[in-house]
């Protein structure tokens, strides 16, 4: 699995000499090989923080110099504006919006936690701050950058958690894939660690959810957490910096400005035009299934199967008239 283009947050490293320190906001698109993509950026602060010389200072930061700036979170005009852009240029190219991925990178060098929505003891904090001081007494941040035939940077990523699945969604089409998770709402947090050329996206805790009406509370994956330290005592992990995905085209609900948006009219018809391109999907894959191949001979072929596969052939049947039933009355009462 790929992330193509990542932020700059996602490769962020620290020496004997100085950090990166900062963030990135974007939105994340999904392929029909389940593939994400920064798509939009919403902002990008990226430092370089340069550590005291003198014994006994020397990891505390001395000054800091920009590396990146970019933010249209507080201009409402500009933020609505490259949303519409992201959603159309996401349809054009027959892919989903996965969500909108948060890093927040400070080096493990605070007792609290930089990214919203997660709360972890001191012990395990400290824990990930002494490993990255030894990542970067080590020297031992890798470089993840590979380049592509179509010229794109990408690196490899896996989600790593009891919640991984939620995450790298698996599907044969770009049909499967809509239909796993066009309801898809809530958020997963955790920490991105490197290891064998891959960046780790460890889920510590979500309340992420897949089915309209459907209802999780926030849990501590614990044994994640143990993974971690597990790996970073071998030296198999360095850890980089927190994350955050709020899943799903309802994840720009999650936007500071939202309030502020949400009434433009051109982002409504751009949000409905991606539900209704959704739905054809959807509809597409489901129609598929309810059509015998071409060249059958559904009398001829019902005879010759056993009594168990005429009633599995059945039960695919109303499944799918089930399906198509929902989406239509779903479709019904969004036009109300």
């Amino acid at each position: 699995m790929y992330f193509i283009n990542p932020p700059s947050s996602l490769l962020a490293f620290g020496t004997k000499s100085g950090v990166e320190l900062g963030g990135n906001k974007c939105v994340l698109s999904m392929d029909d090989v389940s593939n994400l993509k920064f798509e939009q950026e919403i902002f990008t602060e990226i430092s370089w923080g340069e550590f005291y010389r003198e014994e006994g200072i020397e990891d505390q930061i001395k000054s800091f110099t920009t590396q990146e700036y970019s933010s249209i979170r507080e201009d409402p005009e500009e933020l609505t504006k490259r949303l519409v852009d992201v959603i159309y240029k996401i349809m054009n190219e027959k892919k989903l919006f996965f969500g909108i991925l948060d890093v927040e990178v400070d080096a493990f060098m605070n007792e609290n936690v930089a990214i919203n929505g997660l709360e972890l003891d001191y012990e395990t904090v400290n824990r990930l701050m002494k490993a990255h001081k030894h990542g970067r007494d080590l020297d031992l941040f890798p470089d993840l950058i590979t380049s592509s035939i179509e010229k794109e940077d990408r690196i490899n990523i896996e989600f790593q958690g009891k919640a991984k699945n939620l995450f790298h969604i698996i599907g044969e089409r770009i049909e499967d894939l809509a239909d796993k998770i066009r309801n898809a709402k809530g958020f997963g947090i955790g920490l991105v660690a490197t290891s064998r050329g891959a960046a780790n996206f460890y889920i510590l805790t979500e309340n992420i959810v897949m089915k309209e009406g459907e209802v999780k509370e926030m849990i501590i994956d614990q044994d994640n957490i143990d993974t971690v330290f597990y790996a970073i005592q071998r030296e198999v992990l360095v850890p980089i910096c927190w994350f955050r995905i709020d899943m799903g085209i309802s994840a720009i609900e999650t936007l500071e400005l939202w309030e502020k948006i949400k009434e433009k009219p051109e982002l409504i018809k751009a949000i409905k035009r991606y539900d209704d391109y959704i739905q054809a999907l959807i509809y597409k894959k489901y129609k598929a299934m309810s059509q015998p191949p071409r060249g059958k001979d559904i009398k001829k072929d019902s005879n010759d199967i056993t009594p168990e596969e005429r009633e599995k052939a059945l039960r695919e049947m109303e499944k799918t008239i089930e399906v198509l039933t929902n989406h239509l009355k779903e479709a019904r009462e969004r036009e109300k």
